[in-house]
């Protein structure tokens, strides 16, 4: 069956590759499937760099390939690539250097005698990342602004998908606690307040591509390694612990910050329906943290005692992972570049008028949304 020429929720065209090995790869996945050559991968090799692996434009693609056939796969590839055994091979050979790049960066503590939740607040204690949020609040511009919205599109548009992959993986009160998370992000089963959708929109008001994947082309290997980390531990069931990790860690180091991109935003003239998306993060995941921290990660221990230093690791792999990507874009910008690889993004309509500010100790009420046809600009 012909698949339609404009597909807002994917599957997204396969990108352009970044090397030899995402080369031979795209290469195979626009036909048939077919056994892959025996050798192919076995010279990924973990670079000196801890972070080697993470910033490695070819591994990263590679990975981002393989993951994305068990998310909405590539347009005009065959869906029964997803468990072709010789591409699984492929993928767990690039798989090992990237985990093993993730332990030798992530600072894994051993388990606090008050437990894992309190392991959790002390990693997230201890970050001392860049200072990303700070600047898009108070001294990005639109260009800058929009540049990072584009990096973010890469999760945002399927936000909440791969840690959905630990909920057939869990039982008792850690399912509960994510069934209770993960309601949330789907919005509560309505469509225009899935967090994917209100991104939407915000990309829409920044004149954006709204589409699924617009922006793979656009962004580095860094941006790639944050979504690959996610689907690492999602689709293997030994590193539920981590994949729960990197949730309490993404929810108890949300709020503050999503404030302040929702403040950047109002500085630089948008409206409501821009900043709904930050905003609601804001309240939503100041419930979110305690859930997870607690009952998510803190009921997985109990059950499962042993996966405690897993939770940790996830955490501090989320965290490490997250503070080089924050440097990246900082570093560029300071350098006068732009943070992505793809040649400058169009420039965006005039912006609505400018709005109040949020507040430090309350959110401003969104305007009620209404529902609208994605519009994309190239």
């Amino acid at each position: 069956m012909p698949e339609p020429a404009d597909r807002p929720y994917g599957p997204a065209p396969l990108p352009q590759p970044r090397g030899p090995l995402s080369a031979a790869l795209t290469d195979a996945l626009r036909r048939a499937p077919h056994d892959l050559p025996s050798d192919l991968g076995l010279r990924v090799d973990l670079d000196a760099d801890p972070a080697g692996a993470l910033t490695d434009e070819d591994l990263q693609l590679t990975l981002f390939l393989c993951y994305e056939l068990h998310y909405r796969g590539w347009q005009g590839v065959d869906e029964s690539w997803e468990w072709q055994p010789t591409l699984l091979a492929l993928r767990a050979r690039a798989e090992r250097p990237f985990e093993e790049a993730l332990r030798r960066l992530a600072d894994v503590r051993a388990v606090p005698t008050g437990g894992v939740a309190v392991g959790l607040a002390e990693l997230v204690a201890a970050d001392d990342g860049p200072p990303l949020a700070a600047t898009l609040q108070r001294r990005a511009d639109l260009t800058q602004f929009r540049e990072f919205v584009a990096h973010r599109s890469v999760y945002h548009l399927r936000e909440a998908d791969p840690h959905s992959w630990a909920l057939p993986r869990l039982g008792g009160p850690a399912k509960a606690a994510l069934v209770e998370i993960q309601t949330d992000e789907y919005g509560n089963g309505r469509l225009d307040r899935m967090h994917a959708e209100l991104f939407r929109r915000t990309l829409d008001r920044l004149g954006m591509d709204t589409g699924y994947g617009a922006y793979l082309d656009a962004v580095p290997a860094v941006t790639l390694a944050t979504n690959n980390l996610m689907s690492l531990f999602g689709l293997h069931r030994r590193l539920r612990g981590a994949l729960l990790g990197h949730l309490a860690a993404f929810e108890m180091t949300s709020s503050l910050p999503n404030r302040r991109y929702g403040n950047g935003l109002r500085r630089l003239g948008l409206d409501e329906v821009a900043t709904r998306f930050y905003d609601e993060h804001v309240e939503a995941d100041a419930v979110h943290e305690q859930i997870a921290a607690h009952d998510l990660c803190g009921g997985l221990v109990r059950t499962e005692p042993a996966l405690a230093p897993d939770v940790l690791f996830g955490a501090a792999a989320a965290l490490a992972v997250d503070r080089l990507f924050a440097g990246h874009l900082l570093d560029r910008w300071a350098a006068g570049h732009s943070s992505l690889r793809a040649p400058a993004l169009p420039a965006p309509p005039t912006p609505p008028p400018t709005v109040p500010l949020v507040g430090s100790s309350a959110v401003a009420a969104a305007a009620p949304v209404v529902a609208r046809e994605p519009i994309a600009l190239v």
